[in-house]
C-alpha cells in the first residue's frame, strides 16, 4: 500500500501542477508530492466535497484507504462548523503566486490542521520560517502535532489578524475570507513580500487578492475566483455590502486592479475606485 500512496501522491501532484498551473514555483509541487495528506485528517473513511460545474458533489469514501484523498477535492475536517481542508488545486494556484524560495519567512493564517502549512514548509525548505496561526483552539493542537516532523513551523493558537510574528515576512497566505486586509498583515510585508487572501462578499465567494509591496507603494492584483469559510474577525458588514455590489458588477470572477492603497481614497484627484473598504481601496486599471 505505502508504494501505492507514493504513486498516487507524485500523481496528484502532477494533476495539481497542471490544473493550478504552477509555473513559477516548481519546488511546490516537489512538496505535494511529499506532504502526506492523510496525516492531517484524521481516521478514515473521509468526506470529500467534489467542486463540480453544476454544484458540489458529497461522499463518503468506501474505506480508509489514503490513496483516495489524493485527488483534487475538499476533504471535511468538521462538518458541523463547516471546515473543510481546502480544494488543493485552488491553493497551488495561489502559493505558485507567493513567490516561494528556499529559506522564506512566511505567515500561514487560518491554518487548520496543518496540511497547507506543511505544503509552505516543504517548499521554503528547512531554512525557512512558517507562523502558522490558528483561531480554533482544536485545530491549533491538531496543527502542532500534525506538523511535529516540520521544525521550520511554529504553530500559534490565535487571532491571524493581530498576531504579530516579530519579525517582517516574505510571504503572507490567508486560508479564510475576509472583506478587508489586516493592517498587520501589509506592516510586516517585507519590501518584495507578496500577500495572497481570499476577499469574499456576502455569500463567502470572491476573489484570491495578491498584493506585492514595492517599497511604499503596493502593486495588486487578482488570481482567481473563490469561495471560502469566513475569516474570524475579517468581517464588517458595511463592507460586506459593498464588496458584493462591486463583485456583482463584474462581468467575470475576478476584477480589473492594478494598486492597493492605504487609507481612504482622495476622491479630488478622481481616483479610479473598484472598491474601498476599512482603512484600504484597489485602483482600477485604467
Amino acid at each position: 500500500m505505502v508504494a501505492d500512496v507514493s504513486a498516487a501522491r507524485r500523481a496528484y501532484a502532477e494533476d495539481l501542477a497542471r490544473r493550478g498551473p504552477i509555473t513559477h514555483t516548481p519546488a511546490l509541487t516537489a512538496a505535494f508530492a511529499t506532504v502526506p495528506r492523510e496525516r492531517f485528517l484524521g481516521a478514515g473513511p473521509w468526506r470529500i466535497i467534489a467542486p463540480r460545474r453544476a454544484g458540489n458533489e458529497v461522499f463518503t469514501t468506501p474505506d480508509a484507504d489514503p490513496a483516495q484523498l489524493y485527488r483534487d477535492v475538499l476533504v471535511t475536517i468538521d462538518a458541523a462548523r463547516g471546515i473543510n481542508n481546502g480544494q488543493p488545486s485552488l491553493w497551488a494556484r495561489a502559493f505558485d503566486r507567493l513567490g516561494l524560495r528556499p529559506g522564506a519567512r512566511v505567515l500561514h493564517v487560518a491554518a487548520g490542521t496543518g496540511y497547507y502549512s506543511a505544503i509552505l514548509a516543504e517548499t521554503v525548505g528547512p531554512t525557512g520560517r512558517v507562523v502558522a496561526v490558528e483561531y480554533e483552539a482544536d485545530l491549533a493542537e491538531r496543527a502542532r502535532a500534525n506538523l511535529e516532523p516540520w521544525p521550520q513551523v511554529a504553530v500559534v493558537h490565535g487571532d491571524g489578524r493581530t498576531h504579530d510574528p516579530g519579525f517582517d515576512v516574505d510571504c503572507i497566505a490567508v486560508c479564510a475570507g475576509s472583506t478587508h486586509p489586516a493592517p498587520l498583515w501589509l506592516d510586516r510585508l517585507a519590501d518584495g513580500g507578496v500577500l495572497v487572501m481570499p476577499l469574499t462578499g456576502r455569500y463567502g465567494w470572491g476573489f484570491m487578492l495578491r498584493v506585492e509591496r514595492r517599497g511604499g507603494t503596493f502593486a495588486a492584483s487578482s488570481v482567481s475566483g473563490v469561495g471560502i469559510y469566513p475569516c474570524a474577525g475579517g468581517r464588517d458588514s458595511a463592507a460586506e455590502g459593498k464588496l458584493q455590489m462591486a463583485l456583482d458588477g463584474l462581468t467575470g470572477n475576478t476584477p480589473p486592479i492594478t494598486a492597493l492603497h492605504r487609507g481612504a481614497p482622495d476622491t479630488s484627484g478622481h481616483p479610479r475606485i473598484w472598491y474601498a473598504g476599512p482603512g484600504f481601496w484597489l485602483e482600477e486599471t485604467t
